[in-house]
């Protein structure tokens, strides 16, 4: 099974280092991963490198500027299927918030999907250890928001920790995208949905960061989950099926 995790990263030196650690861990031995830093002022671009010259499985893409999280999720993709053959491609947060000890489960469950989200509101339970209560509300309500102004039955919409076939993200690069932010990864779901792929979701425990700060402004965020959901369903996408069922394994 070949899997490549794309890790988007702005200032997250004092994580990345513990993150690929954990992550080939709880990986097959050949997973490959792609850090995509946005010239971090920390020094993040300059950790990564070294870990790269130490261990061939993990590779850099640095890009110019912070230009949001949805350019740099694009560009990675883009990245991996031009320089990689993986089947699988995951996405996850760099701050140690995803727990590479459930990569088994997405691996487990892509066989039966082409898309298997992290889901942190899976069947109505809420898993998030040590957020603050009003951020939790406003990401609850948000996906919630989502699901039905959409009618289709996503639990979480905003989560970055996810699995791919690669069929999925060459069609999600044929598509231009309206948002560069966290409305993003909503956009990429409604996207495959529209396209007709096979979604399924697994319960994940999400975890607050310990070190460095969330580059995410929360109310911002809900803002334009609010507005592209809009602007979304004005939309078509290549062969719009909308034939989706939401699996839950």
């Amino acid at each position: 099974m070949s899997l490549l995790i794309v890790i988007p990263t702005y200032n997250e030196k004092d994580n990345i280092s513990e993150l690929t650690n954990r992550i080939f861990k709880s990986s097959p031995p050949d997973t490959k991963i792609l850090i995509v830093d946005d010239n971090s002022p920390d020094g993040t671009g300059e950790a990564a490198d070294d870990m790269a010259t130490e261990d061939s499985r993990i590779s850099v893409l640095h890009r110019q500027k912070k230009e949001g999280l949805g350019r740099a999720y694009m560009d990675g993709f883009r990245h991996a299927l031009k320089n990689y053959d993986a089947e699988y491609i995951m996405s996850m947060d760099a701050d140690l918030s995803h727990d590479p000890v459930f990569i088994p489960k997405f691996l487990e469950h892509i066989a039966s999907c082409d898309i298997v989200l992290g889901s942190r509101f899976y069947d109505g339970r809420i898993s998030i250890v040590n957020w603050p209560m009003t951020r939790l509300i406003l990401s609850y309500s948000a996906s919630l928001y989502v699901r039905i102004c959409t009618r289709i039955p996503i639990s979480d919409w905003t989560g970055a920790y996810r699995c791919f076939r690669r069929r999925a993200i060459e069609k999600i690069l044929e598509n231009s995208m309206i948002s560069n932010s966290y409305a993003f990864l909503i956009e990429i779901n409604y996207i495959c949905y529209k396209l007709g792929f096979k979604f399924g979701e697994v319960p994940i425990i999400f975890y607050d960061r310990d070190k460095g700060a969330s580059k995410m402004q929360t109310s911002k965020a809900i803002l334009e989950a609010i507005v592209i959901v809009w602007k979304l369903k004005f939309r078509r996408f290549g062969k719009d099926r909308a034939s989706s069922q939401s699996v839950y394994l």
